[in-house]
């Protein structure tokens, strides 16, 4: 299973979790798996199209996930992913 490391300000909407495992196999796939088990973070991490925020970055290891196909960017089982959310000044 892929891993989702949740940063410290949004683990308040996760039971306090610092990692989630999901079985999507993609960015966007293993995104809304998150947001499904843990509901309030969604309107944190999606527009109200479903599209990840413009403001939120997530990297699939070290590569920004807007370098590659962004939500459509293919996960491994091995895959750890990261969520940056804009702490202050982000514009969307």
């Amino acid at each position: 299973m892929a891993k989702i490391i949740i940063p410290t300000p949004l683990r308040k909407f996760t039971e306090n979790q610092s990692v989630y495992k999901t079985n999507g196999s993609t960015i966007q796939e293993a995104i809304l798996d998150l947001t499904s088990t843990f509901g309030d973070l969604k309107q944190y991490l999606f527009d109200a199209n479903e599209n990840i925020r413009s403001f939120i970055r997530i990297y699939l290891g070290e590569e920004d996930i807007n370098t590659l196909e962004n939500g459509n960017t293919k996960i491994l089982e091995n895959s750890v992913i990261s969520i940056v959310p804009a702490i202050a000044g982000g514009i969307e």
